[in-house]
């Protein structure tokens, strides 16, 4: 009589429906080494055990382990307590039990679906089990998925990992709280960049500093995690850095269904526009205006030049008058030794004459006038030490953060209260008009929390935009950071008129700020500035030109077509 070489193969997933009880590891162990033992034909080789993955997937550890040892010889006949723990995947499962086994000349037991393809051939019931086991996971799937949508609706996190920067609450899992030691180094990545630090040399920084990167620092703090995209080093690396800069989540909203994965195939990138997001659910690593601040850059298409080899402050926000295309920037040493920098038409210098013409600017003459008009922006508002008493009396920060937490919290609060009354409806314990007397009253209170929410951000807004304005009365050189936060572009012309789109406009003399429409200043009524004979002040500031012809203060030389100078 031949003896085969078993396999005893258990699975459990409660992603599938599992029943915990009846179809628990251990019942399972139980039932199949009972068997094992009872019939001489079998000898049991080894207990392969999938705890915790779908039947819809064959991509199993322990299943690709007992597959290969199949391949090497050491496995002939594969038990099963029925075909649901085999898989739940009906074409994967009856290429197996048809095809792979037959060819490896495997012997396939299923206990309690009385299945032994050694005592005789599968019947025509076969297939169709198959099917009604894909059919219950997709089922289950379905719901599964349907709840956990409802949770990311309502703000909660539902991840396993949080991102760098957070940690689950240990009062609330579904809740996310800062993570000091991780957070810290957000905010620094943040800060590097506004002050023009590339992404390399952001993520060169940190590993020369020793700082973990977000794989290696859960699995510091003890988490079971690993990065299926890594190479296998725990290095920061430019995509790292920019998923940092890029997430949302750092602002206080909560962002997910970013992915979706169908039973059969891989994740899939869903749309941004069909991504989940809740707003103000925990508290923010890195303040709105900083975020927006950042995404604005994130936007500008820049390259690294001259000395330091950093970017330039003006990068991606200078735009030629007449082709539309971007400001490139030159630089070189005079005779005497100082540094000279022109910025020109980019398309002048890749095509030459035929397609624009040279739209030479010096950078020192574009300070100038950015200084000029920052002054000019300041005095349109009034005194700044009346901006500054204004400022004195808006709501302290931490206290309008901690109100705004507690709205979004008696929101969310309100959102469940709704979906359980309609439950409840449904189930016939409220009737019809209470049903409906507590779903107003709930949409009522529901009102109240947005428009509160919406006070205090533009109470925020105005704050802040305020600050702004006194920070850079005291700093008026303009960096990065402050081109980024004030300036939407600089539209430069042949003759040197630089006609100034700003991010906010004056629309109200008490400081109000709002988004800049880039109407030119020449065009809406201004006066003359007696000192340049220019275009400077009008009611809405959302643009201005101005007039800075005349020889290159420099003296440098001219550029020819394809970056040759003359």
């Amino acid at each position: 009589m031949r003896r085969f070489r078993a396999a005893l193969y258990i699975r459990l997933s409660r992603e599938d429906g599992d029943r915990e009880e009846s179809d628990s590891v251990a019942n399972q162990r139980k039932l199949l080494t009972e068997y094992a033992f009872r019939r001489e034909d079998l000898i049991p080789e080894e207990i392969y055990i999938d705890d915790g993955y779908t039947g819809t997937d064959f991509n199993r550890p322990a299943f690709r382990r007992m597959e290969k040892d199949i391949e090497q010889g050491r496995i002939d006949c594969v038990i099963v307590k029925d075909l649901s723990r085999f898989g739940r995947d009906y074409i994967e499962t009856g290429r197996y039990l048809e095809r792979y086994f037959p060819e490896k000349g495997v012997r396939f037991i299923a206990v309690s679906d009385g299945i032994d393809s050694r005592e005789q051939a599968y019947d025509l019931l076969l297939p169709i089990k198959n099917i009604f086991n894909e059919q219950y996971a997709r089922d289950i799937s379905q719901k599964i998925q349907a709840t956990i949508r409802t949770k990311q609706k309502a703000g909660e996190f539902i991840g396993a990992f949080p991102s760098y920067g957070y940690k689950k609450s240990p009062e609330d899992k579904n809740r996310l709280i800062i993570d000091p030691g991780s957070a810290s180094v957000v905010k620094r990545i943040f800060s590097l960049y506004l002050e023009g630090k590339r992404k390399q040399e952001i993520a060169d920084l940190l590993n020369q500093e020793g700082i973990l990167c977000p794989s290696a620092y859960k699995a510091a703090q003890g988490m079971r995690y690993a990065n299926p995209r890594s190479s296998g080093q725990s290095r920061w690396s430019v995509s790292a850095v920019d998923c940092i800069l890029h997430k949302e989540m750092y602002a206080g909203n909560m962002v997910q269904g970013t992915r979706h994965q169908k039973m059969r195939g891989k994740q899939e990138r869903i749309r941004q526009d069909q991504w989940i997001v809740v707003e103000h659910t925990h508290e923010p690593v890195i303040d709105k205006q900083t975020w927006l601040k950042v995404q604005r850059l994130l936007k500008k298409r820049t390259r690294i030049s001259g000395p330091g080899r950093q970017v330039n402050a003006f990068a991606g926000f200078l735009i030629c008058g007449d082709c539309g295309g971007p400001m490139v920037r030159n630089t070189w040493k005079r005779r005497d030794g100082s540094l000279a920098c022109v910025f020109y038409c980019g398309n002048y210098r890749r095509y030459g004459r035929k397609f624009c013409s040279a739209h030479s600017l010096p950078e020192e003459v574009l300070q100038q006038a950015l200084e000029e008009e920052l002054q000019s922006l300041i005095r349109a508002e009034g005194d700044a030490r009346l901006l500054e008493q204004e400022l004195l009396r808006s709501e302290d920060k931490t206290e309008m953060e901690k109100a705004r937490l507690e709205l979004g919290k008696e929101l969310r609060r309100l959102q469940f209260l709704q979906k359980a009354a309609y439950e409840d409806y449904r189930s016939g314990l409220l009737s019809r008009e209470e049903f409906l007397s507590y779903r107003e009253d709930f949409r009522k209170k529901e009102e109240s929390c947005r428009l509160q929410l919406q006070r205090l951000e533009e109470q925020e807004t105005a704050s802040e935009k305020t600050e702004v304005l006194l920070e850079q009365l005291q700093a008026m050189k303009p960096d990065r950071e402050m081109v980024a936060e004030m300036i939407q572009s600089v539209t430069v012309y042949e003759d040197r008129r630089l006609r100034i789109c700003y991010n906010y406009s004056a629309q109200e003399k008490n400081g109000s700020w709002g988004k800049g429409s880039g109407k030119d200043r020449s065009q809406s009524g201004g006066r003359e500035n007696s000192e340049s004979g220019n275009r400077a002040e009008t009611a809405e500031r959302t643009g201005t030109e101005r007039d800075y012809g005349g020889a290159d203060p420099g003296g440098g030389p001219g550029i020819l077509p394809g970056g040759r100078r003359e």
